[in-house]
């Protein structure tokens, strides 16, 4: 078996990913408005988009539903841009360690991820969102779908 990439095919280090009310429809309109190929979407239990992936020229561009009860809110409920700056790099806990030191907040813990990515979220001194990420294994769509049914790990 080959070692993944720490980077996947087709993205690059920064990634813009933006929390939109109504995903699929926002997915439509980057459609219309600027030829945009829907590449991926996963939608949760309930519904609402979980993840989606769109290229726009050779740019990738992920979104999400707006997930309030989690902190995920929209342009329209914060009267400004929710936006998270997605970085995938060869060692996300180096990273993460990096920008601690340079005074980043982390606000979640590296760990390996459901879809396949081992990543951490931090908040920068001007208080801007990063998630990090290394992509560690490879998965399809249903390994994914699989992965997210599973109960969490107990701590321990």
């Amino acid at each position: 078996m080959t070692q993944p990439r720490p980077i996947p095919e087709g993205m690059r280090s920064l990634t813009p990913h933006l929390v939109c009310d109504g995903a699929a429809a926002a997915i439509e309109f980057y459609k219309a408005a600027f030829g945009a190929v829907e590449l991926a979407r996963l939608p949760g239990p309930d519904g609402r988009l979980m993840h989606a992936l769109l290229r726009i020229g050779d740019s990738p561009l992920m979104l999400v539903d707006a997930y309030p009860e989690a902190g995920a809110l929209g342009p329209k409920a914060l009267k400004g841009s929710p936006v998270t700056l997605h970085l995938y790099v060869p060692d996300v806990d180096a990273t993460m360690a990096q920008a601690q030191r340079a005074g980043a907040i982390v606000k979640m813990a590296a760990q390996d991820m459901f879809w396949g990515d081992r990543y951490g979220q931090l908040e920068d001194p001007f208080g801007h969102h990063w998630s990090v990420a290394t992509h560690v294994q490879d998965l399809t769509p249903e390994q994914v779908q699989a992965n997210l049914a599973k109960p969490p790990p107990e701590p321990c």
